[in-house]
């Protein structure tokens, strides 16, 4: 485990802040976990009807990056991969983990920083994250971390908010509403930090792909 004050000053802002929200998480991480199909993002679209995951999982190495409650760990395990998952947040973990008990399921789950995974090069086949280190770790460093990870031919797939989305939501209010005109320039975007919040998000304007 490393300590708090150990770790880069936005991960360990993004820890405590995660800890702190931790309890709102835990019905939709149970709903989740009882879930017969994934569903993605806010809108809760279907994997029937999006398709992200490979259609053969059975035997696939997979890191989940900023896994919270673990939901889509859990849903890669019944579906035959071999996930692991790492979260920054201790008291997510703590959920992910009573989960796992219940619904008889077990794979690895690391309290750490995506940014830097204690896994050799060429560890994983998929690295995956839906709103995890997809916002909460800086691009410039968990998805060069993501390539590390990734063997030849490995797959990256990461949710999080769209670009348009993030130059029109007010700077005040950081869940919204998104208004019909831009608010802020597209062209540098990189680090969100907004008032009344204590976690530091990222948001960039580039696309990158492993």
């Amino acid at each position: 485990m490393t300590r708090a004050e150990e770790l880069p000053e936005h991960v360990a802002r993004n820890r405590a802040y995660w800890d702190g929200m931790a309890q709102r998480w835990v019905a939709p991480g149970e709903r989740h976990w009882a879930s017969t199909e994934p569903t993605w993002g806010v809108w809760g679209v279907p994997e029937s009807q999006l398709q992200l995951l490979p259609h053969e999982l059975e035997g696939m190495d997979v890191i989940e990056l900023g896994c919270g409650t673990a939901y889509i760990s859990a849903w890669l395990a019944q579906r035959g991969a071999r996930p692991v998952g790492i979260d920054n947040s201790p008291r997510q973990l703590e959920t992910a983990h009573r989960l796992q008990r219940e619904h008889g399921l077990e794979f690895p789950l690391l309290l750490g920083n995506a940014e830097q995974v204690p896994f050799p090069d060429a560890s994983f086949d998929l690295a995956i994250s839906e709103y995890g280190a997809a916002i909460w770790c800086d691009p410039y460093r968990w998805i060069p971390e993501a390539a590390r990870l990734l063997r030849p031919g490995g797959e990256l797939i990461a949710l999080g908010n769209s670009v348009l989305s993030m130059l029109c939501v007010p700077t005040l209010f950081a869940d919204g509403p998104v208004m019909d005109r831009l608010l802020r320039d597209q062209f540098g975007m990189h680090r969100f930090e907004w008032p009344d919040e204590d976690g530091v998000e990222f948001h960039t304007s580039r696309t990158a792909t492993a």
